[in-house]
């Protein structure tokens, strides 16, 4: 189950930077609301799964899925560069990641 709310926790942490976005665009109180509520959910589920899972493991996929997601949503929703290279940090990223995960 800590797994699940990691890997949980990573996504939240993907859409906190995604509503940093979208606050920076339009200040609203519902972009507000929402950027406070998924970093709410990002800390929480990341509390909850290193209370049996490593703290180095833990941390360290919580900020790649954070850091690959957000260069992900970069690329699709804000018009970032999608060159190859790019694309393959982002891979060795995640594969990190993984074996990370594989290794624990």
């Amino acid at each position: 189950m800590a797994w699940v709310a990691l890997v949980v926790a990573g996504l939240c942490e993907m859409m906190g930077v995604y509503m940093i976005s979208k606050y920076n665009d339009a200040k609203s109180i519902k972009n507000l609301v929402l950027l406070i509520f998924v970093f709410t959910l990002s800390f929480a589920g990341l509390a909850y799964a290193m209370e049996t899972l490593p703290m180095g493991t833990a941390y360290a996929i919580w900020t790649g899925i954070g850091a690959a997601g957000g260069a992900l949503l970069g690329m699709l929703f804000f018009n970032e560069s999608k060159d190859w290279r790019r694309i393959v940090c982002i891979a060795l990223v995640l594969g990190s990641a993984i074996s990370l995960k594989l290794l624990s």
